[in-house]
């Protein structure tokens, strides 16, 4: 393992049939949006795990979910709830909470089929060396990020987001050059967020389910 100082922390909402990827429900009924939730979610580890970088963490909605547990099961990976009433809130925490062991930390989502290990390879060395306080991030086209890391706590990263706008990664940014933070930011990629983002996933070969 290369950073094994550092993690990489997996965000991930539980399966549940009409709570995850419900603007594919133009498409897919509840149940299939749920089995998409759970191929995904197994995607992102494996190219995490695959990586060899750092530990990986998954930091679940429910972490007692028969999902979540079972993934724990199959995979060397730990569980950890997530705490917050909103994204920012809880991605604040977990980062708070692993800056206290670590020496840095990587937040990825699962809707990312395009994110490869080489991605991963990329924000881990621009985290490097850890005594430069500096965060990561990677944008999505479509406005937000599918990747943000950090080697110092930032209390102001996440204040005042529109979280699920098309602002998210603007405003991020607004905060980042606000802080005493370096600000590296890696290749724009892509997420699953509608139908046309599933489509392009399938068509390219990256998602098979």
């Amino acid at each position: 393992m290369r950073y094994p100082e550092g993690r990489i922390l997996v965000f991930a909402k539980a399966p549940v049939p009409g709570q995850v990827k419900t603007r594919l429900q133009t498409q897919l009924s509840a149940n299939q949006c749920a089995a998409l939730q759970q191929r995904l979610i197994e995607l992102t580890l494996q190219t995490a795990i695959n990586s060899r970088l750092c530990p990986v963490e998954l930091w679940c909605t429910d972490q007692q979910h028969p999902y979540f547990l079972n993934c724990k099961r199959n995979m060397p990976i730990t569980l950890h709830n997530q705490h917050g009433d909103d994204l920012g809130q809880r991605m604040l925490n977990a980062l708070s909470a692993t800056l206290q062991t670590a020496k840095f930390a990587i937040i990825i989502g699962t809707d990312c089929v395009a994110l490869t290990t080489q991605h991963l390879d990329a924000a881990t060395t621009a985290l490097n060396p850890a005594n430069i306080p500096t965060t990561v991030i990677t944008p999505a086209e479509d406005g937000g990020y599918v990747l943000i890391g950090a080697n110092r706590m930032e209390p102001t990263l996440f204040k005042n987001i529109t979280w699920g706008s098309a602002e998210v990664y603007r405003q991020t940014l607004r905060n980042i050059k606000q802080s005493t933070l370096q600000h590296i930011e890696l290749d724009t990629l892509w997420d699953i967020d509608h139908p046309t983002d599933l489509r392009r996933a399938e068509q390219t070969g990256l998602l098979q389910w």
